[in-house]
């Protein structure tokens, strides 16, 4: 699992280990990482030009440092720095040893790699305007953040006021809640974390990996039937929007329960598509309400409700949850939708993403699948997973019905709305990329590539 912790565990952990180890160790360490990495961008050393962007603290001390190595190595290394007064004295005197230079930001050579030692992990969110004209200068240039980039919100994945947009983004000891969470995350880049020693403890928000997955992937006992294995009741589609039942189903279909039981108006396309679905009233082990209910979703809302199982409510649904459902649910909202049962504009959710979910599950009392290029899963209590696979070409007309019945099929198994939740979206942007190859996707696509993906999961290895 990957997980994503806060400045204030990550101090915690760093003094901890700082007390065990040589002055300096940790600092050395981080800028060894540092340096082969942008080695890594630059492909060569020789005649290659670097430009660091120095400012007050650790992550100015680590761009020296790492300055210092690569100036060792060949590279020309100039630095700018953007508090003298502040500057890591350590560092510095490295940088200028190595042969490195300090320069002003019109004497600077144009460089080939720009690494970005303005802020800190502790630092605000935003930049002083020395610093954004500094980047300014070197725009078009790659570029390289020290553990976060600069100006971004690093515990709440907001991006307020000006920012570094990053390259790559190179971090010590752990993840950092910045690199996995929107709007943020895409400040990163690309990111490469760097094993400095950090013993962080269990952090509240992760993103689960492959592994993480296929241990809580339901499995069938040798002795199990199709009711043991979980039946999943799905009321969704209508006469207004029937192909949404039908996707619903299918993602249902998956596999992954026993047997998958429809009440909606799309019967005769569902049985068309399906005909191994149960088309009739019957006992379930968890209900999927709400993909293109329509007219209907009220009713099928509280009729599942009545039945005392899990639910998952998607879309229509979500409409009619005005608070806590008194069964373990699963409300699948895409950042409009969100806005909406909270009363706040769309663009607040989408800024403050993490936020918005945690509000959301503490105040409807469930698990909240907050939809987006990296979703969200968040449980009451402030647990957060982030599904960081899949492509773009995901955000297509149909695929969250497809994950709602993805994660009604793995509720039905026996896993929690938080763990379908997490799993569900994992799978769901696992086969979007599997289905794609690299380009567009339809929700059929994505729906007919969940039993290949399983498969090949569940595969002996």
């Amino acid at each position: 699992m990957r997980s994503a912790h806060t400045v204030e565990q990550v101090r915690a952990a760093e003094r901890e280990l700082m007390a065990r180890l040589p002055e300096g160790t940790l600092m050395q360490r981080a800028a060894a990482g540092l340096s082969h990495a942008v080695l890594d961008l630059l492909g060569t050393a020789y005649g290659a030009r670097v430009l660091l962007l120095v400012g007050s603290g650790d992550n100015g001390g680590d761009a020296l440092y790492a300055g210092a190595m690569l100036a060792r190595r060949g590279v020309g290394v100039e630095a700018v720095l953007l508090s003298p007064e502040k500057t890591h004295a350590g560092g510095l005197a490295a940088l200028r040893s190595a042969g490195g230079r300090v320069v002003e930001v019109a004497g600077a050579r144009r460089p080939d790699v720009v690494v970005d030692g303005i802020v800190g992990i502790g630092g605000r969110p935003g930049l002083r305007e020395t610093a954004v004209a500094a980047l300014r200068a070197f725009d078009g240039v790659p570029m390289v953040a020290v553990d976060t980039p600069s100006g971004v919100d690093v515990d709440g994945g907001r991006l307020d006021g000006p920012h570094v947009r990053a390259d790559v983004t190179v971090t010590f000891g752990t993840h950092k809640v910045a690199h996995l969470v929107d709007p943020a995350a895409v400040a990163c880049g690309v990111v490469h974390l760097v094993d400095i020693g950090l013993d962080p403890p269990p952090a509240a928000v992760a993103a689960l990996q492959e592994d993480d997955v296929l241990a809580l992937l339901p499995r069938p006992t040798p002795d199990a039937h199709k009711y043991t294995r979980g039946v999943v009741g799905v009321r969704a589609g209508s006469a207004a929007y029937p192909g949404a039942g039908v996707l619903c189903v299918s993602g249902a279909s998956c596999g992954l329960a026993g047997m998958v039981r429809y009440q909606g108006g799309a019967a005769d396309l569902v049985r068309a598509a399906h005909p191994e679905v149960v088309v009739n009233d019957g006992r379930v082990q968890a209900w999927v309400i709400g993909s293109g209910g329509g007219d209907d979703a009220e009713a099928a809302l509280r009729e599942s409700l009545d039945d005392g199982v899990p639910v998952v409510v998607d879309a229509d649904g979500m409409a009619h949850v005005t608070g806590p459902l008194d069964v373990p649910a699963l409300l699948t909202p895409h950042a409009g939708e969100l806005a909406r049962m909270l009363g706040v504009e769309r663009e607040e959710v989408e800024a403050d993403q993490l936020g918005f979910a945690r509000r959301a599950a503490e105040r409807y009392d469930a698990v909240v699948l907050l939809k987006g290029r990296h979703t969200l899963v968040a449980r009451p209590g402030g647990d957060v997973r982030v599904t960081t696979v899949g492509p773009a070409w995901l955000a297509t007309a149909g695929a969250g019905d497809v994950l709602s019945g993805l994660c009604g099929a793995l509720v039905a198994a026996g896993l929690d709305p938080f763990d379908a939740g997490a799993v569900g979206s994992w799978l769901h942007g696992a086969a979007a990329s599997l289905a794609g190859h690299g380009g567009p996707v339809t929700a059929p696509d994505v729906a007919a590539a969940l039993p290949v993906l399983l498969r090949s999961l569940l595969s002996p290895r």
